[in-house]
């Protein structure tokens, strides 16, 4: 056995050395986002524009999905397209549905304005303020679905549940108590994901283990905690379909219907997210000692990326302009968008925040 004091000095490893090896290994690990993808409907494809856009950053890896509606959509999409295919595989995943929900209308629904701005068709107008006399029950007795079917070609439920890349968090509302009910990958099928998008004007209630279900807009639009709990990641990316701010104020019956509309899909959100700004706040004045939740407070990183100054977002009707060249055009902006965030921020992905949630959200 040889003598470890006749071993070179400079042949043990010092603590510091072995810090300093550690540290660079740390560094070199890709950092990790979590993802709160926002619902809105057709809008959901600017946030396919924008999960484009991050997959082409090849240092950039992923740890958990929430979503609601269109927000869930792309987070499964996403997630069984990596599962099957890795990176390349979640871009063609996104881009497979997408294409088929473009499908869907058999009419031209839009007109084009100025620029990008697009304007439902008068035939669309008409068929959307006659819809709106019926329930779903009078309209779809037979609950014909093709959204079901579409779900069902693409993704593996099966596959998700047992061996899913990431954390999936999908988001629905509870109809009879108005509860959020938030499903994770390994309780994941095919009627959770239609629950998350299911607008009860439109669609049947979902029903899952003898219990109606709802869209998870009216709760969550998207549910943040479950990345902050259940995360190890601690930097969280929102991809925001609705404007946090609007300008002017309504005064048509419409156009207070309207903001009502948006209001109820984006208040739980926007209370959520100034909790956190207020926790943070408090967490920030010890008075012994910071405990594990004030650390995990004060060490989140949040990111944004958003569709303000976007004129087609900031209309609630082209939610429903579920249309080819609509969601393309849609998908360049949120392409657009996430490129720029990457340029000016990517470097700041598991080092700080890029997004104050005190002076945004309190």
């Amino acid at each position: 056995m040889s003598d470890p004091a006749a071993t070179p000095h400079h042949a043990i490893p010092s603590i510091t050395s072995g810090w300093s090896q550690l540290t660079h290994l740390l560094r070199k690990t890709p950092p990790r986002l979590n993802l709160a993808l926002q619902g809105g409907g057709a809008h959901g494809a600017f946030t396919w524009g924008v999960l484009d856009a991050l997959l082409r950053q090849p240092e950039l890896t992923f740890e958990g999905l929430s979503g609601s509606s269109a927000g869930a959509m792309n987070a499964v999409v996403f997630a069984d397209g990596w599962m099957k295919g890795g990176r390349e595989g979640a871009g063609q995943a996104l881009a497979g549905f997408w294409s088929d929900v473009g499908r869907q209308m058999p009419w031209v629904p839009m007109t084009r304005g100025e620029g990008d701005a697009v304007d439902l068709s008068p035939t669309t107008k008409m068929m959307a303020q006659w819809a709106g006399y019926f329930s779903p029950a009078q309209l779809n007795p037979f609950e014909l679905n093709p959204l079901r079917d579409m779900l069902l070609r693409q993704i593996d439920f099966e596959g998700l549940r047992s061996r899913s890349p990431f954390k999936l968090f999908v988001g629905t509302t509870h109809a009879s108590t108005g509860k959020l009910r938030v499903f994770r990958e390994t309780e994941l099928t095919v009627d959770v994901l239609l629950a998350s998008a299911c607008l009860p004007k439109i669609h049947h209630a979902v029903e899952i283990e003898g219990e109606s279900y709802w869209d998870g807009g009216y709760c969550a639009n998207p549910a943040v905690f479950p990345l902050f709990y259940d995360c190890e990641s601690r930097d969280v990316m929102l991809v925001l379909l609705s404007p946090l701010r609007r300008e002017g104020t309504p005064h048509t019956v419409q156009e207070i219907d309207t903001r009502i509309a948006d209001l109820g899909f984006s208040t739980h959100f926007m209370r959520e997210m100034r909790m956190f700004a207020h926790a943070r706040t408090f967490a920030g004045r010890p008075v012994i000692r910071w405990g594990r939740l004030e650390r995990r407070l004060h060490n989140m990183r949040f990111h944004m990326v958003d569709s303000s100054g976007l004129v087609n977002l900031e209309r609630s009707d082209t939610k429903l302009l579920a249309h080819g060249p609509f969601l393309e055009l849609l998908r360049e902006q949120g392409r657009a968008r996430g490129h720029d965030w990457l340029v000016q921020h990517a470097a700041a992905i598991g080092q700080h925040a890029t997004l104050d949630v005190q002076a945004c959200f309190n």
